[in-house]
């Protein structure tokens, strides 16, 4: 064989198994950097309100994909409020996850969420996708439509909104600055970027 001839071998599947909160920025940092063989699986948005459909959901995506005969895994969620059994699930399959206790704070870069952490403890932290599905994932779920009473019970012992913008969008922007005065907040906002999720994702999606 020629020595000159570049190898056509492709390089092999990453499954990712992702937050559906998390899909669009997913997408597009595989397409920014190029990580093609990254294939997104992603479970539903809404455990973000279940937490503890998350561990066990994973546990099946992982058992499915190594069915599928793929051998590179990656887990796209923080703890997200599963209290570590989402951990204990990722060490049974001897898979990674992406560091933090959530994706506000690998946005914001866990280091820098961890330093800011005292000052902002009454935060109530919005991203791009809560920005633009605010009703359809927050008001209307949480019934804050049909009472609107509720939002001091939910939201009283918040003193403002800090919304952490992936994209630079004044239509998000706008949004999220709406969002927040009906929740009666004061709005913060905050361009994070992908934070340390560029660097996790291309870690383990790093050719062998």
């Amino acid at each position: 064989m020629d020595a000159s001839r570049k190898s056509t071998k492709s390089p092999e599947i990453v499954r990712v198994i992702a937050c559906g909160m998390i899909a669009r920025e997913i997408l597009a940092i595989r397409e920014q950097c190029g990580l093609d063989h990254i294939d997104l699986k992603c479970l539903p948005a809404i455990y973000h309100h279940y937490p503890d459909r998350i561990a066990p959901s994973v546990d099946r995506a992982i058992v499915e994909a190594r069915a599928q005969g793929i051998t590179r895994i990656f887990v796209g969620y923080a703890d997200c409020g599963t209290g570590g059994m989402l951990d204990r699930v990722c060490e049974k399959h001897g898979v990674e996850r992406i560091a933090g206790p959530h994706c506000f704070s690998f946005y914001a870069g866990n280091e820098a969420f961890a330093a800011q952490w005292e000052d902002d403890m009454t935060s109530f932290f919005m991203t791009d996708f809560l920005a633009r599905h605010f009703e359809a994932f927050m008001v209307k779920p949480l019934g804050l439509d049909r009472h609107p009473e509720l939002r001091e019970m939910y939201f009283g012992n918040y003193t403002k909104m800090i919304y952490m913008a992936q994209t630079d969008d004044p239509e998000l922007s706008a949004k999220a600055e709406k969002a927040a005065a009906f929740l009666g907040l004061e709005y913060e906002r905050r361009l994070t970027g992908y934070g340390d999720l560029v660097p996790a994702l291309t870690s383990a999606a790093a050719l062998s």
